[in-house]
């Protein structure tokens, strides 16, 4: 079985929109990795993206998006983005611009890890830059998972 993938917001689960700290989710994304590859919802979100974020990050997510973001490793934070709740199986990242939320959900339930993007685009303007790195974030999620699975079995 190979890695899915939901990109529509109707084909998220409403538990999962339930995690959401989003008062309205206008886009959405669900992509889920099968692996045997143990490890928490955090440890998964910091293989994912790391402690800071990397400089193709800071452009697209600062820069591009104008998403506010920690500038140093904390706790608190992975990859700049506030550890905004948790549970059992899941992590919720969080962060917002002027006018764009955004959350970063990872969660571990029965052999899979599934990381899904959730949007309040406020603006018009958000709405225009995110259909065009949309597609670049839904060719790069697959490999940034697969990446992470490795990392972790490698206990990096």
């Amino acid at each position: 079985m190979g890695l899915s993938s939901a990109v529509e917001l109707g084909q998220i689960p409403g538990s999962v929109r339930a995690i959401s700290s989003l008062p309205e989710i206008d886009y959405a994304d669900r992509y889920t990795l099968p692996t045997d590859a143990e490890a928490t919802p955090e440890q998964w979100a910091r293989a994912v993206f790391g402690d800071v974020p990397d400089v193709a990050e800071r452009f697209i997510w600062r820069g591009l998006l104008g998403l506010r973001l920690t500038r140093g490793p904390s706790p608190a934070t992975v990859a700049g983005w506030r550890i905004g709740g948790r549970g059992e199986d899941w992590i919720r990242l969080e962060t917002a611009s002027r006018s764009l939320g955004a959350n970063l959900i990872v969660q571990t339930v029965e052999g899979r890890v599934s990381l899904t993007t959730c949007l309040d685009q406020g603006r018009r303007r958000d709405e225009l830059v995110w259909r065009r790195l949309s597609a670049v974030h839904r060719r790069l999620v697959p490999r940034v998972l697969r990446d992470a699975e490795r990392r972790i079995r490698e206990g990096r």
